[in-house]
C-alpha cells in the first residue's frame, strides 16, 4: 500500500510540473506560434490565428516534462549516486577509438551509398546538400577547437576568418586568374595573417571581454564587407567565381570538360562527388595537424594555458605566443573552409557571414565537448544534418497544417537542443579527452613518470646522514 501511494505521488506531482510547464510554454509560445503576420491583396497586415499549431506544441512540451519527471529524473538521480564503476572512463575511450575508423570509412563511402539509395539524380542533393555542407562545418568547428577547446580563448567572430578566406580567393580568382590550388594556401595564410592581428589587442583579456572584442572584430570585417564597395561589391557580393578542376580539367559540359574527357555522359555528379572528397580531404588534414600539434610542446602550452593563465606564465611558457598561435592556425584553416565555400558557391556576398554563423560553429565546438574531434563531428553532423533534414519533413504537414514549415522553426529546435544538451551533458556530446602526456607508476617507485622515459636511479641515503 506504500509503495502504490509513492507511485501515485509521483504521478501527482508530474502530472503538476507538467501542467505548469505547459501554461509557461504557453506564455512564451502564443506570441511567436499562436500569433502569425500576413499581407493581403490589399497590402495590408493582417493577424491570424493558428490555435492547433500552438496547442500541438504545448502539449508535446507538457508530455515530454511529464515523462521525465516520472522517469528520466528518478533514473539520473539514481544513478548519480550509484558508484561509478572504474572502467567506464576506459570503455568510452575504447569506444571512441573503435568508431575513428568506422566513421572514416563511412566518410569515404558515403557518395558510393547515395548513388546506390537515390540514384544518379537525387544523390546529387544527398552528397552536397548533407555531405559537403556538413563537412564544411565539420573543418570550421576543428579549426575553431583549436581556439576555444585547446587554447581556452573563447572566440565569437571566428567566422571573419572564414570571411577572409571566401573573399581572398573570390577576388583573386576573379581578378588575376589564379587557380584553386595555389589561391587555397594563400587564402589560409591570409586568414592566419588577421588572426595574428585579432590576437595582439586581445593578449591581455580573458572570459567575457574576450568574447566581446572577438565579436566587435567579426562584425568589423562584416561591416567592411558591405561598405567598402569598389573591391567587395558591397550587398551584391561577388559572382562568377572560376570552380575547381581536377587537375585542370573543368566539370562542364565542354569538350574538355571531365566527362568529354572520359568519355562519359554529362552529369553535374561528377563535380559534387569532386567537391565531396576534396572537402573531406581538407577536414582530415586539419584533424590530423590538430591531433599532431597536441601532443607537441606548442598543444601543452595551449591546454595549459586553459587551464591555469597564471600557473601557465609562472612555469615560463610565453602566453604571448601562444595565444598568438592558437588565434593563428585556427583562423588558418578557416580560411581553407572560406576558400572551398567560394569555389563551391561561384557566389558570395556579406550575408553569408553573420554573427549566426559564429554562433553555430561555437555550439558545434561546445555541444560536441571542447577538444574532442569525434564530439565536435558528431555535434556538426547533428546541427547541420539536423536542419537539412527539416526541409524533407513534409509528413509533419499533416499534423500541424498545410501551411507548416519546420524549417521556420530550426533556431527553435536548436536552442531547445543546446538546453537539453547543457542539461544533460554539460560537458558535451564527448566530454573524455585524453592528456597529451600518459602518466605510469614505476614498480618501487613514488614518483610518476611520462611513458617512455627512462626511470633514473634510486637514491640511497648517505651513512651517517
Amino acid at each position: 500500500m506504500a509503495v502504490e501511494a509513492w507511485q501515485r505521488l509521483d504521478i501527482v506531482r508530474a502530472g503538476r510540473e507538467a501542467a505548469l510547464t505547459a501554461i509557461v510554454s504557453c506564455g512564451l509560445l502564443l506570441p511567436l506560434i499562436g500569433f502569425n503576420t500576413v499581407q493581403n491583396i490589399h497590402n495590408e497586415l493582417i493577424l491570424e490565428t493558428r490555435w492547433p499549431l500552438l496547442g500541438a506544441m504545448v502539449a508535446i512540451i507538457a508530455g515530454a516534462r511529464f515523462a521525465h519527471s516520472l522517469l528520466i529524473a528518478p533514473w539520473l538521480a539514481h544513478r548519480a549516486v550509484r558508484p561509478r564503476r572504474e572502467g567506464a572512463a576506459s570503455w568510452a575511450r575504447h569506444l571512441t577509438s573503435a568508431m575513428i575508423p568506422f566513421t572514416l570509412g563511412f566518410a569515404v563511402l558515403y557518395p558510393v551509398l547515395a548513388l546506390w539509395l537515390a540514384g544518379w539524380q537525387g544523390a546529387v542533393k544527398w552528397i552536397d546538400n548533407f555531405g559537403v555542407q556538413i563537412l564544411i562545418y565539420v573543418m570550421l568547428g576543428w579549426g575553431l577547437n583549436i581556439v576555444v577547446g585547446l587554447a581556452g580563448l573563447l572566440d565569437l567572430g571566428y567566422v571573419a576568418f572564414y570571411a577572409v578566406g571566401a573573399y581572398s580567393y573570390a577576388l583573386l580568382a576573379t581578378h588575376f586568374g589564379l587557380s584553386f590550388w595555389l589561391l587555397l594556401p594563400i587564402a589560409g595564410c591570409l586568414a592566419a595573417c588577421w588572426g595574428i592581428l585579432l590576437g595582439f589587442p586581445v593578449l591581455r583579456l580573458r572570459g567575457d571581454y574576450l568574447a566581446i572584442v572577438t565579436l566587435a572584430f567579426g562584425e568589423i570585417i562584416r561591416l567592411i564587407l558591405i561598405n567598402w564597395v569598389p573591391v567587395t561589391n558591397g550587398y551584391a557580393g561577388i559572382a562568377s567565381i572560376p570552380r575547381p578542376t581536377f587537375f585542370g580539367i573543368p566539370f562542364n559540359a565542354s569538350d574538355e570538360g571531365f566527362a568529354a574527357r572520359f568519355g562519359l555522359e554529362f552529369s553535374p555528379i561528377y563535380r559534387t562527388i569532386f567537391l565531396y572528397y576534396l572537402i573531406l580531404g581538407l577536414s582530415l588534414i586539419t584533424a590530423a595537424m590538430t591531433a599532431r600539434l597536441r601532443r607537441l610542446p606548442l598543444g601543452r602550452a595551449w591546454e595549459a594555458l586553459r587551464e591555469d593563465e597564471i600557473a601557465c606564465r609562472s612555469l615560463g611558457i610565453n602566453t604571448t605566443n601562444t595565444k598568438l598561435t592558437a588565434f593563428a592556425m585556427g583562423a588558418m584553416f578557416a580560411g581553407f573552409a572560406g576558400s572551398f565555400f567560394a569555389s563551391r558557391q561561384g557566389f558570395i556576398s556579406p550575408e553569408s557571414f553573420t554573427f549566426m554563423e559564429s554562433a553555430v560553429i561555437v555550439a558545434i565546438v561546445v555541444l560536441g565537448g571542447m577538444g574532442s574531434l569525434m564530439g565536435v563531428a558528431i555535434a556538426a553532423v547533428i546541427m547541420i544534418g539536423g536542419t537539412e533534414i527539416m526541409r524533407e519533413l513534409d509528413f509533419l504537414k499533416t499534423v500541424f497544417g498545410a501551411d507548416f514549415d519546420p524549417t521556420q522553426y530550426r533556431m527553435l529546435l536548436f536552442g531547445f537542443a543546446m538546453v537539453l544538451i547543457m542539461i544533460w551533458r554539460p560537458r558535451g556530446l564527448i566530454a573524455t579527452r585524453e592528456p597529451s602526456i600518459l602518466l605510469a607508476r614505476r614498480p618501487h617507485q613514488a614518483a610518476w613518470l611520462p611513458t617512455g622515459a627512462k626511470q633514473a636511479p634510486a637514491l640511497r641515503p648517505e651513512a651517517g646522514g
